[in-house]
């Protein structure tokens, strides 16, 4: 586990909300200014379009052969068979170990960290198997991972024969946090938080642009949410400290909030707009150089509550 946590730069909306030119803006960005970590997974971007299967990491790769890089760290999640948002999957070892190779095929040196995703099953003979292609993983250099897992203990009971060191995504917000499903992980694991937008809230109806991720998506995007009032509350205390950058978006309470929780080695980021990109890599940098902890402890008992 790193600390403090990394940011990592995510894919999900690539070639859906996210243009190919403006995909490659923003990863010319985040590489120069010295992170490598980029998220992404077979199925994004998810929007339904059986066409737009695998053109997340189709973009992913055009960039690195333009640029001929060979430091990134591809962090890529394994196991939907389509971009429906159906919970069909293929976790079987044999195909696990043909994407493997794949990936490796596709990313070379690049290929960094290969992840378990969206997994329902709770019959420990094929939890085993699946394992077993994690552990091959392993062997030949790369991180392993899980992400969206159902039933992460039976991986932990597993996980006793095997011994992996696991980095696992988890949906960790404002609104709703998996964290504590994953308890026999505590202390065990490096976690990495998405979701910290909460889909994309704004504390503004007014600020939503046609293509933000929360219309993408069929959220409301008309009326205030209720946690908005309360946050600007917490806002307006945190920032009567004036000896460090003010926050100012859902976003930075977004940020604040995971880099302060407990076992958090890295933070991913879905940026559709330059700005957004800058915005984050400032408030970043703010937190790395002030001490943020009293904005969580507030934002940590609104959540509770």
């Amino acid at each position: 586990m790193t600390y403090p946590p990394t940011l990592i730069l995510g894919t999900a909306m690539w070639g859906w909300t996210t243009p190919r030119a403006t995909c490659f803006d923003l990863l010319d960005r985040f590489y120069q200014q010295g992170f490598r970590e980029v998220d992404g997974a077979t199925n994004y971007p998810i929007n339904k379009r059986p066409e737009d299967f695998r053109k997340a990491e189709s973009i992913l790769q055009e960039w690195i052969t333009a640029h001929k890089v060979q430091d990134l760290r591809v962090m890529m999640k394994i196991g939907s068979i389509n971009n429906l948002r159906t919970p069909e999957n293929n976790l079987t070892k044999s195909f696990l170990l043909m994407l493997l190779d794949e990936y490796r095929g596709i990313f070379g040196p690049n290929l960094d960290t290969f992840m378990i995703h969206w997994d329902n099953r709770e019959e420990e003979k094929s939890v085993r198997e699946s394992l077993e292609a994690l552990a091959i993983a392993r062997e030949e250099g790369l991180r392993v991972g899980l992400s969206g897992i159902q039933h992460p203990e039976v991986y932990a009971r597993l996980n006793q024969e095997f011994g992996i060191p696991f980095r696992i995504q988890i949906k960790h917000n404002l609104l709703v946090s998996d964290y504590p499903r994953y308890s026999a992980f505590h202390g065990k694991a490096g976690f990495i938080t998405y979701g910290i937008n909460a889909g994309g809230i704004k504390l503004d109806p007014g600020e939503y642009r046609e293509s933000s991720s929360l219309k993408a998506r069929g959220g409301n995007t008309d009326t205030e949410h209720p946690i908005t009032r309360p946050l600007r509350g917490i806002i307006e205390e945190a920032n009567r400290k004036s000896n460090r950058p003010s926050v100012s978006s859902f976003n930075h309470c977004g940020m604040a909030y995971a880099f302060h929780s407990p076992d958090i080695e890295g933070i991913l980021l879905g940026p559709s707009r330059m700005g957004q990109l800058e915005d984050s890599l400032n408030f970043y940098a703010a937190l790395k150089t002030y001490d943020y902890q009293d904005l969580y402890q507030s934002l940590n008992k609104l959540n509770e509550r």
